[in-house]
């Protein structure tokens, strides 16, 4: 199964992960989220609802990603239960981060 994909819903872009996001698997949610950030799409999200583990790796292209999109580019987190939302709450992360419990909540807020 892939561990990183990415679709077009209208003008916002997700992207979604699966499984461990860590050091060996963060520098590839990077390179997707760089690729869908470069199309400077209206919105993009990083769907993490299926993601198992979440390291410092992986919460670091979080940042990454919402200090390097522009003001043009709204861009949120959709994480719901220990293995995501806690540590970005944890951490501080999710105070910087717009952050969704589902996708669907994501999208009806992006299409508002």
């Amino acid at each position: 199964m892939q561990q990183f994909s990415e679709r077009q819903i209208g003008g916002t872009v997700v992207v979604t992960a699966t499984g461990a996001v860590d050091m060996l698997t963060a520098p590839q949610l990077q390179d997707v989220v760089d690729a869908a950030a470069a199309r400077k799409p209206a919105g993009l999200i990083v769907d993490m609802t299926d993601v198992e583990f979440l390291a410092s790796a992986g919460m670091q292209v979080l940042m990454i990603a919402h200090n390097r999109l522009g003001e043009d580019t709204r861009f949120a987190v959709v994480a719901d239960g220990p293995a995501t939302s806690r540590p970005l709450k944890i951490t501080g992360i999710a105070d910087s981060l717009e952050m969704f419990s589902s996708l669907d909540v994501a999208l009806t807020s992006f299409a508002a």
